[in-house]
């Protein structure tokens, strides 16, 4: 029999990731700002977070200027989509199984 967890991706596993994925998946892009506060995080949180997805290429950032202000902007990456929807499709799996 097929392991049916064998499609959860680790690096989707911490409640944080999971919404920066979330976020994404719906908007073009989002700014840090705009992740801080609909996930509820200090900056620290979510930059190790944010380094994490884009170490595993799902994630790309931007940075630039706004005026003189610095702007850091994440988007998801074809690679991530791919493997976040492939994540929500083994939840969904495992959760019917149950």
């Amino acid at each position: 029999m097929k392991n049916i967890v064998q499609n959860i991706n680790k690096a989707f596993d911490h409640r944080i990731r999971l919404g920066i994925m979330s976020i994404l998946m719906v908007n073009e892009y989002a700014d840090f700002n705009m992740l801080k506060e609909l996930l509820g995080v200090t900056d620290g949180n979510l930059a190790s977070h944010t380094k994490a997805l884009e170490s595993e290429a799902y994630i790309a950032i931007e940075k630039q200027f706004i005026g003189k202000k610095p702007n850091t902007r994440y988007m998801v990456t074809k690679l991530g989509k791919k493997a976040f929807q492939e994540h929500i499709e083994a939840l969904e799996k495992l959760i019917k199984k149950g």
